[in-house]
């Protein structure tokens, strides 16, 4: 059994702010106040980390925001719904073609691992295309501050639905960002990293993934499934 798990943006789509502008209702709804978030960097941080850095000069912990999260994730699927028609999210070149590419082997599981909560993840998917009953299992930004919880728990959860046992070196990683493969170092996972994002290439070389894509065209004929 093979494990893939997808990283969402910059990977399978763009979502074009409407994360953004959904994190700053909720955070000034559930905190009263948003931190510098239009300047924070967003990308391989779990929602989580991002409201915890963003208010930690504000004297709130990562454990207070934890202890939020389940109120937070419903606040901030509300607001995104309440403005998606203001919005467009695309998937990224081939990002479709290889999933529905994916579902076609009888021995692969595919999966999410996302800094995304796991109800923003799935209007993301719904905005552009992506049908979230086709990753069966995931792990999500409001579940930990630390992406590479998500690795492992997705792992966990792939065990359980598959009911054999899946080690790291069967499961692939695929994201956009030095944190994705870093995740996927820590169930000793294939790193798959694609310059679709926002992360320079050069930066994605230093970090050492085990494949650099320009994007997920090359995916079936460069990594072994």
């Amino acid at each position: 059994m093979k494990l893939v798990l997808f990283d969402i943006d910059g990977t399978l789509l763009i979502s074009r702010g409407i994360g953004r502008e959904a994190k700053r209702r909720a955070m000034q709804e559930c905190f009263g106040m948003t931190g510098d978030l239009d300047n924070h960097v967003f990308g391989g941080k779990t929602d989580w980390r991002i409201v915890a850095e963003l208010l930690a000069p504000h004297g709130v912990s990562a454990h207070d925001v934890g202890r939020a999260m389940p109120a937070y994730e419903a606040v901030m699927a509300r607001h995104m719904r309440a403005i998606m028609g203001g919005y467009r999210a695309e998937p990224i070149a081939h990002a479709m073609e290889l999933v529905s590419a994916l579902r076609q082997h009888d021995n692969t599981l595919i999966g999410l691992v996302t800094g995304n909560t796991s109800k923003t993840a799935a209007i993301k998917l719904e905005m552009a295309g992506f049908d979230r009953a086709w990753f069966p299992v995931g792990a999500f930004g409001n579940e930990s501050a630390e992406r590479d919880d998500l690795t492992r728990l997705a792992l966990q959860r792939a065990r359980e639905l598959a009911g054999t046992q899946i080690t790291g070196a069967d499961v692939i990683v695929i994201g956009d960002t030095p944190e994705d493969i870093k995740a996927a170092r820590a169930i000793n996972a294939i790193a798959v990293a694609v310059c679709t994002g926002y992360v320079p290439r050069g930066k994605l070389i230093c970090s050492d993934p085990d494949f650099l894509l320009a994007d997920l065209s090359a995916f079936l004929d460069l990594i072994p499934m």
